[in-house]
């Protein structure tokens, strides 16, 4: 069986929209204090695309998308942060937390370009030998290795949600989080990269990345 590798190919956001992602990370840690923190091995992201690739594939997966960058005008992939929501994640009593993304019309061109560059490489059934896990996330979960399996054709054009994940809290705090008012905001683009996928959809470790010039 050919070994595979959970990948999140992601846009880096710039310093401005990390500072915001950061702060609301924090809140979601008083409300859930055994959740994770925004790390370096915890990035925060904006996901463009997920899948199950064929480990030897890799370097063949980077060029694909470097190929599809290099076709593609950067300032046009505008993005907007437009609310605070959480989806159920399967932790009784908690939600994952997200900065909701509302994307353009040049932003889901973007990934379907990507789609079709990478998918030659893309196989079915991973397992959670395809994440990265260690001692601070021993297990993955199913509800990860489903969205994963399933992104295409779940979260592919109309259906794509793109956000930056914050953290776990509370339903009760979520409550009066997400009913609060929200100060939208623009999230520019630092790079594109790929990351190895840890539990939660959490991107673990970089694999390759592509800055832009600012």
């Amino acid at each position: 069986m050919t070994e595979l590798t959970a990948i999140d190919i992601l846009i880096n956001p710039d310093e401005a929209a990390l500072a915001r992602a950061r702060a609301l990370n924090a809140r979601m840690l008083r409300s859930v204090p055994n959740g994770f923190a925004l790390d370096t091995e915890h990035a925060p992201h904006v996901t463009t695309l997920q899948r199950f690739v064929r480990t030897p594939d890799l370097e063949r997966v980077y060029d694909a998308v470097e190929k599809t960058i290099a076709e593609t005008e950067v300032s046009a992939l505008q993005l907007r942060a437009i609310a605070i929501r959480h989806a159920d994640w399967g932790v009784p009593g908690q939600g994952l937390a997200v900065l909701q993304i509302q994307p353009n019309a040049a932003m889901l061109d973007y990934q379907a370009r990507l789609l079709a560059a990478v998918s030659p490489y893309v196989e079915s059934g991973g397992t959670a030998a395809a994440f990265v896990t260690d001692a601070d996330d021993p297990d993955i979960s199913q509800t990860t290795i489903d969205w994963v399996e399933n992104f295409v054709p779940a979260q592919i054009g109309a259906g794509y949600v793109p956000h930056i994940t914050v953290g776990f809290a509370t339903l009760a705090d979520l409550k009066g989080i997400e009913a609060a008012a929200f100060d939208a905001f623009d999230v520019h683009l630092a790079s594109v990269a790929v990351y190895h996928l840890g539990n939660n959809g959490t991107a673990r470790r970089l694999l390759r990345t592509w800055p832009f010039s600012t």
